[in-house]
């Protein structure tokens, strides 16, 4: 490794909270062109990737092509430990964009695991967030109808929203809402259409501006 290679990699870890950095340290970079599968649902796989620069999306598709986004992959994050019970990988990621990653393999995994407490502590912290997340999802997809669901994700994106109005969601797309509600894209143009004729929100390209709060029902 080049002086210049070992100066842009401390610059990619130096974002990291000290957890994530100890651990992401451990793993060998990579780099991932933009719409690249680096990991594959049902594959038998032994490494960790955490996402330094760039964005994923983590999916499945069924085999009629629909896909259900389960969730997006910031820097800083990690994604595809679920090889630590044995079993195969549960989801498949793509990158968004150009993407560099810091990929941990099995024994690197183990020995940081055994190393720090803190990282475990992280590591368990976030399944259970995964847990909750899932139990969410199926809750709405179980008890909401779609313009629910769309609401919900909505008011819900990068953050909470505020009291502040309005409220520029971006990048997002027709088809990135309809993968993470489980609908049709043409469903959720439908929705968002009549919305923008309600002046609830408007819409632009890769994005939706909220103007003010949706409505319960619709």
């Amino acid at each position: 490794m080049t002086t210049s290679d070992t100066a842009a990699q401390d610059r990619l870890l130096s974002s990291l909270s000290p957890t994530v950095r100890a651990f992401a340290s451990r793993g060998v970079l990579r780099s991932f062109r933009r719409n690249t599968v680096i990991v594959h649902e049902g594959e038998v796989g032994d490494t960790t990737f955490v996402l330094l620069q760039g964005r994923a999306k983590v999916y499945s598709n069924d085999v009629d092509g629909r896909e259900i986004t389960y969730d997006l992959v910031h820097p800083g994050d990690y994604f595809a430990d679920m090889w630590l019970d044995g079993g195969p990988r549960s989801a498949s990621v793509i990158t968004l964009e150009a993407c560099v990653c810091a990929v941990v393999g099995r024994a690197a995994m183990f020995e940081h695991l055994e190393q720090s407490p803190d990282f475990a502590r992280h590591l368990l912290a976030r399944m259970i967030q995964r847990v909750r997340a899932a139990t969410e999802k199926a809750r709405q997809l179980a008890l909401k109808n779609v313009y629910e669901r769309v609401a919900s994700l909505l008011e819900g994106h990068q953050g909470s929203v505020g009291d502040g109005w309005p409220v520029v969601l971006s990048p997002l797309t027709h088809q990135a809402i309809a993968s993470r509600v489980g609908s049709s894209r043409e469903m959720v143009s439908r929705i968002l259409k009549e919305l923008e004729r309600g002046g609830y929100v408007e819409l632009g390209l890769r994005r939706v501006v909220l103007k003010r709060k949706l409505p319960a029902r619709w």
